[in-house]
């Protein structure tokens, strides 16, 4: 039986969200990552214009961010 997936986002997760942000230049302050994954995850621009990226709790951590990149290029562009 596997283990559950954990449901926190640490720092090391948050810092590789960053970096991904960043790649888009994405400024920080408009960034929003919650301290708990939620199923299902998911990439959206707050009515306040920043944008909330929530980590999927389902899914393996790098599998997720490897979709959420294509995801956060497409919410760059908006």
């Amino acid at each position: 039986m596997p283990l559950p997936l954990p449901k926190d986002v640490t720092f090391n997760q948050i810092n590789r969200i960053l970096e991904v942000t960043d790649e888009f230049e994405l400024d920080r302050e408009w960034i929003e990552i919650p301290l708990s994954a939620a199923s299902p995850g998911k990439i959206h621009k707050l009515p306040n214009g920043k944008i909330e990226i929530v980590v999927d709790a389902d899914l393996p951590f790098d599998e997720w961010l490897a979709a959420a990149r294509e995801q956060l290029r497409q919410v760059a562009r908006l």
